[in-house]
């Protein structure tokens, strides 16, 4: 059975567009990922996308996941509530375009709907721009988080593509 998607690709190109969220009205920290764990990328992979079908890396190999999270284009972030792991995002850094790409973000189910999305976001924005980068940028699709697009847009970033693909 085909399902059709709706896609979204966003960008923000300003720290100055930004609209922070209000702050969490929990203890959390954002914290980035070193050295290198690959297990930590594999982890929310498999836990924030198994509901939104992020399919696409569940047949790598430890090798595959291990060469992806050493990447030195890649920072991996983790958010923590308390001493709980809560959520990632993965900002892959391209240079020659000046520009961030937001691979991945998402918080596990028992954090969602906390006001911690909007939060985070703002975070991995705030770090991204500390790069010196043109713009950062997302995608997200009617399978993620009933959120997600709202979140987005609500920190100040543009849709600036749109497209229908059916799976």
């Amino acid at each position: 059975m085909k399902e059709t998607i709706v896609r979204n690709y966003l960008e923000i190109k300003s720290i100055n567009c930004l609209i922070e969220s209000v702050s969490p009205q929990v203890e959390c920290s954002t914290h980035i990922v070193k050295p290198d764990d690959f297990q930590i990328n594999k982890f929310f992979y498999k836990n924030v996308g198994k509901k939104h079908k992020w399919i696409d890396r569940l047949t790598w190999s430890e090798k595959d996941w291990i060469k992806y999270s050493s990447d030195p284009r890649l920072d991996t972030y983790i958010l923590k509530v308390k001493d709980d792991l809560a959520g990632y995002f993965e900002l892959i850094f391209h240079s020659k375009l000046q520009e961030i790409e937001i691979a991945y973000f998402g918080l596990l189910e028992e954090y969602q709907n906390k006001k911690l999305g909007g939060y985070m976001l703002t975070t991995a924005i705030k770090k991204s721009f500390k790069k010196d980068v043109k713009r950062v940028w997302v995608h997200t699709c009617s399978l993620d988080h009933k959120n997600a697009l709202d979140n987005y847009l609500a920190r100040g970033m543009k849709i600036y593509k749109k497209e229908t693909i059916r799976i």
